[in-house]
């Protein structure tokens, strides 16, 4: 498995780094986890005042989940990711978008349109993958309970580099550990 992280220059990126290392590195070894690569894609210029990007009025536990949509994520992520495999002879790119993800980008239409897109671009097959696109985050909780769930990430307003507790992401975590049962070993800032 060879993780990608693409650093568009939001607010959160570097505690949601510095998480997904240390949550990589807590991986049992069978895994074959290869060493993280991050990509470097930044968006000011485009999302400019953007909450994601000045980490003003970010949205909080009490908005709806479109309140936290980022204008093109995923075109975005798979643009540079697809040239990236394309070139170090990965044939598919995986993203781990969930069932219930409401926004257009992340919906199967789109993912195989793009695919081919790359593929044609690229001049040569690339697939895009959405293992968890089935499953809730309460499903992909129970799947990983053996895992260091404590050290990943979903916090979209950290506090030096913890989960807030505050925003709509951390509810979103929170109410997804309730709901499995699993005890929540995650620091937030504020709870």
């Amino acid at each position: 498995m060879q993780p990608i992280y693409i650093r568009f220059g939001l607010a959160w990126e570097g505690a949601e780094e510095e998480h997904l290392r240390r949550f990589l590195g807590s991986l049992p070894a069978d895994y074959h986890v290869r060493p993280l690569v991050a990509l470097e894609l930044p968006v000011a210029d485009v999302y400019a005042s953007h909450w994601s990007v000045s980490g003003a009025e970010v949205p909080s536990e009490d908005t709806p989940d479109s309140a936290v949509y980022l204008p093109g994520r995923n075109l975005l992520l798979l643009a540079k990711s697809s040239v990236w495999c394309a070139l170090n002879d990965f044939g598919v790119v995986a993203l781990g978008t969930l069932k219930g993800n409401p926004f257009a980008d992340s919906g199967p239409e789109f993912l195989d349109g793009l695919a081919a897109v790359a593929s044609l671009a690229l001049d040569r097959p690339l697939a895009v993958e959405t293992p968890f696109a089935r499953l809730s985050k309460v499903e992909v909780l129970e799947r990983g309970r053996h895992l260091a769930l404590e050290l990943t990430f979903s916090c979209i307003d950290p506090k030096n580099g913890e989960h807030c507790g505050r925003c709509n992401k951390c509810a979103e975590r929170r109410r997804a550990f309730a709901a499995s049962g699993l005890v929540d070993r995650t620091a937030y800032v504020d709870r």
